[in-house]
């Protein structure tokens, strides 16, 4: 072996006893403990029988053993992530074999798949990339490996709650990331309806994971449509390699929070089991099960002060606020117009309902199961069957606020796997249960009550009684009117309410009578009932046999997603508009088509590489695409100092959502950008933006109470310059051009790695979405006095939120830098610093805010050591980032800075093979929020206890 000019980490290789003695009809067994040079256990290490599937694997205190009938002379291979493959021979039973393996103290020598798609060294990765290894993992302090994510350079991870967590990469961040690809073991994760990867809720337990890699920045000349952002890639353990009875027991405690509430209990238990039955067949199973109580949302926040509301009446202010529109109430945001009998004008807002009276208790599971079924055709040829599914509750947010309750997802992949080529096929099965969208569930119960016309009438009646009683208190009158208007609605905490909620959350028709055409439907709905399959089938292929003067890589993909209509949120628009919200219909198929190419070569003795490769992507709403990505890597002739610089060009389909949707929230319709979809409806021409109309309306009324007898229509005609005519057209793919440069080294013998990179990204057709108003009659681009008047009307207008694209160039650009130092023994400092800044062309007229919701800089630091003391180990991870401003359909505000300590302790018991970890999630107990309308969260302290078992295999003759 060829020993690199570095200091190595020695590790000894003891088989103790080498080879027992003992006959198992005709079989023997390999027996050993695998340490490290300070006798120091190495759990999750690899060991196989070469060209065989007889393995195993160290469990936490560095044993092992395996059974096999194998003849003499053979090799054994040992792997463990981060150390050197080795190689050595066995020639008989009586051998007492002292083996030192090699290996670095970084990640010299680290292997990853997904920058290229194929396995190449982490240091000379054409584009930047991170990854967690297994043993990263197991000593990271987050509540969960798939926390630990939010820690790499680079990743913003954005908690919706429990069992929904997402993260992105540079920028442009959204509680639901369809700009973000995520895979498990190549199967992209995503609910297609929701537009959006399910977090861990599919995904692996603790117990199967194996590693992590994730692609920040734009990855779609390789991954294709979702990739634009970015992409991840979960690897599960292989049940050759991976072998024996794993069980794990968490519990923890969420909501100290200070209120007099007491802590609530979360619990989860995951048990994973894995055999090779022989050389030719291995199977595993997984399953796990978490309850907890989810974080609660409920900011009191205003999105509409008085001063923005009223301007006019300063008195009507804070706790007093007729128009108050808080983060987490709902029905409480739209503008209904009253005069009183002064000619005062006012902007009032129906009281609304709290997000924690809708929800209840905050209880939420996740229940998740998979197994798959491996079939070695051949050493170099294996064929498998994996199926997984997940059944969870939780909580995340669009435009509005969603409850997910039983939502079940499943896949199913059937997969060969060889030396030069991957052929993968699956099946994703989407049913959203009985979820539910809060902000009709709080509209409804309004409107079941009484309906804004008169709700309005009452109001204003109680409100001119109140005046004439007391002119001179303007604050009490309108009290008074809001407790007559209000007078019988349904109560928080009462059967009644409890009753109305659990109806109106039954049903999937999110109008009422008379705008629903079900004369029956007197309540309202709120169900989120969504059901979707997606189909994909993909292969890569490596030429390596027949091309030699490149490293050349073929693949090709085809996708179709079919969405069956629920009459709501999606619809058959085969019918007329009077009919589209009814249950059915035909079926709506999405597909897209596929396939690149990629060449590598390197030059001057392989100190430099080039790789281009170039895609193409047909979609049957849209034109063709091509994608391609051109990169060059230097390395020196020590292999320490890696440099790198990369383009591409990118292009993102639109989701589902954004292609299809045709549902009314609120007296606001979503719609899909496709351009049939308006035929009739007039909101790409003939609408005004509706924050316009809404300082349209305050104007208005500033006027009239400055002018005392002013009729409203000529109020409105001083003020029509302020209404905006939107000017929308049909959507188009989003696209990017991503330049990318960085730095990768290993310095000081090994003892630091150094990982820079720098970004610049330029968007043309950004997606996103804008809100109309629609007039029932009349021209916006030659509006008459009527029109103007329907504008302060909304029964008169037709609202809609329209997916389209910006009009301007939207850039971003950001750099990041990431340390890592090993010094004294096995101590480790860590961390990294992320900077990410917006840079938006505004010369143009452009309605589209693009939201780019990410801190400027954030940063983590982690100092630990595995082995401090024998079988103890520890780790702490310091978390912060900037303040920055949160923008979307939801709400616009600001997120505060924060920061939060994660610690662990871990201590392994050799003799039960068993590891305690005692450890906390924001161990200081920090109030925050990641977004506007998010929930706030706080410290969670848990005790994980694992047992990590293996046993011997036997194999059959």
């Amino acid at each position: 072996m060829q020993r690199i000019k570095s200091t190595y980490l020695w590790l000894l290789l003891l088989l103790l006893p080498i080879l027992a003695q003992a006959q198992l009809n005709g079989n023997y067994i390999i027996a050993g403990r695998i340490v490290d040079d300070k006798g120091e256990a190495l759990p999750g290490a690899s060991i196989q029988i070469k060209n065989t599937s007889f393995g195993a694997t160290t469990d936490s205190t560095g044993h092992f053993e395996l059974t096999t009938n194998t003849k003499f002379p053979y090799r054994l291979v040992i792997r463990l992530i981060g150390y050197q493959p080795q190689e050595f021979e066995v020639r008989n039973s009586n051998s007492r074999l002292q083996i030192q393996l090699y290996t670095q103290s970084l990640l010299v020598n680290e292997v990853v798949v997904s920058a290229s798609r194929q396995q190449e060294k982490l240091l000379k990765s054409p584009v930047a990339i991170e990854k967690l290894d297994i043993r990263a993992l197991k000593s990271t302090p987050a509540a969960s490996f798939y926390d630990a994510i939010g820690n790499l350079k680079g990743v913003q991870m954005t908690t919706a709650g429990l069992t929904f967590k997402v993260f992105n990469t540079r920028g442009f961040n959204v509680p639901n990331n369809f700009r973000f690809m995520q895979l498990v073991d190549g199967v992209d994760n995503q609910a297609a309806t929701l537009g959006v990867p399910l977090g861990n809720a599919i995904g692996p337990t603790e117990l199967d994971i194996l590693s992590v890699e994730v692609t920040p920045g734009a990855s779609s000349a390789l991954y294709g449509m979702n990739a634009i952002n970015g992409m991840s890639n979960l690897v599960t353990k292989n049940p050759f390699q991976y072998q024996g009875l794993s069980v794990m027991q968490k519990v923890a405690f969420n909501h100290f929070d200070g209120k007099g509430s007491s802590p609530k209990p979360i619990t989860e238990t995951a048990i994973r089991y894995a055999q090779a039955i022989n050389d030719k067949w291995a199977f595993k199973v997984n399953f796990s099960y978490m309850k907890g109580t989810d974080w609660y949302a409920d900011s009191h926040n205003d999105f509409n002060p008085q001063s923005k509301a009223n301007p006019d009446f300063p008195q009507l202010s804070g706790a007093d606020n007729i128009a108050n529109d808080a983060w987490n109430k709902y029905a409480d945001q739209t503008d209904i117009a009253i005069k009183d009998k002064d000619g005062r004008a006012y902007n009032v807002h129906r009281t609304g309902y709290w997000e924690k009276d809708l929800v209840g208790d905050y209880g939420v599971k996740n229940v998740k199961a998979d197994a798959a079924l491996h079939y070695k055709i051949s050493p170099k040829l294996e064929l498998s069957y994996a199926y997984r599914v997940g059944l969870m509750d939780g909580f995340f947010q669009r435009g509005n606020r969603i409850g997910l309750k039983n939502v079940l997802v499943q896949n199913h992949k059937l997969e060969l796997v060889h030396n030069d080529f991957t052929l993968r096929s699956y099946v994703s099965i989407e049913n959203t249960g009985d979820s539910y969208n809060m902000n009709p569930l709080a509209d409804n119960l309004e409107k079941s009550f009484k309906s804004d016309n008169q709700w309005k009438a009452d109001y204003t009646t109680a409100l001119n009684n109140a005046l004439t009683a007391d002119p001179g208190d303007l604050v009490a009158a309108h009290r008074a009117a809001r407790a007559a208007a209000d007078n019988g609605r349904w109560t928080p905490g009462t059967a009644a309410f409890d009753a109305q909620v659990a109806k109106i959350k039954s049903i999937n028709d999110w109008d009422i009578y008379p705008v629903s055409k079900d004369s029956t439907n007197k309540s309202g709905g709120a169900a989120l009932l969504q059901m979707s399959r997606f189909y994909h089938t993909e292969g890569t292929w490596n030429l390596r046999q027949y091309v030699h003067f490149a490293d050349v890589l073929i693949g090709a993909d085809y996708r179709t997603y079919e969405i069956i209509p629920d009459g709501n949120n999606f619809v058959d628009f085969t019918r007329s508009l009077d009919k589209r919200n009814q249950p059915g219909g035909k079926h709506i198929w999405y597909g897209k088509v596929g396939g690149f190419v990629q060449a590598s070569k390197t030059f001057f003795n392989d100190a430099i590489k080039l790789t281009g490769s170039l895609r193409y992507d047909k979609n049957q709403e849209f034109g063709g695409k091509i994608n391609p990505r051109i990169a060059a890597v230097y390395t020196t002739k020590d292999q320490k100092h890696n440099i790198r610089v990369s383009w591409q060009n990118g292009f993102r389909f639109p989701s589902l959502f954004e292609a299809y949707s045709f549902v009314n929230n609120g007296q606001v319709r979503r719609v899909g950008g496709l351009a049939f979809i308006e035929d009739g409806l007039g909101y790409f021409k003939n609408s005004y933006l509706t924050s316009t109309v809404t300082a349209f309306g305050t104007a208005t009324n500033r006027t009239i109470n400055a002018n005392p007898g002013m009729t409203t229509e000529n109020a409105a005609a001083q003020n029509a310059s302020i209404l905006k005519v939107a000017n929308l057209d049909p959507i188009v793919p989003e696209q990017i051009h991503a330049f990318e440069a960085g730095y990768k080294s290993v310095l000081f013998d090994n003892k630091v790695f150094v990982d820079v990179d720098g970004y610049y990204n330029s968007y043309k057709h950004f997606i996103g979405q804008v809100e109309v108003a629609v007039p029932q009659s009349g021209d916006v681009n030659n509006p008459t006095s009527d029109v103007l008047l329907q504008m302060l009307d909304k029964n008169k207008q037709n609202r809609y939120r329209v997916w389209t694209n910006s009009k301007s160039t939207v850039q971003n650009y950001g750099a990041a830098v990431a340390l890592s130092y090993n010094f004294y023994k096995t101590y480790t400092i860590s961390g990294n610093v992320n900077y990410n800044k917006l840079a938006q062309d505004k010369t143009k007229d452009d309605a589209l805010i693009p939201g780019f919701n990410t801190p400027r800089w954030f940063t983590n630091v982690s100092f630990g050591n595995r082995a401090v003391l024998p079988n103890v180990g520890f780790n702490i991870v310091w978390h912060w980032q900037d303040t920055f401003y949160w923008q979307n359909l939801f709400g616009n505000g600001d997120v505060p800075a924060y920061n939060t300590v994660d610690a662990q302790v871990s201590y392994q018991l050799p003799k039960l093979s068993t590891t305690i970890k005692v450890g906390g999630s924001n161990i200081l107990n920090t109030a925050y929020f990641q977004y506007v309308g998010g929930p706030t969260m706080r410290g969670l302290y848990y005790v994980t206890i694992t047992y990590d078992g293996v046993f011997k295999k036997k194999a059959s003759n």
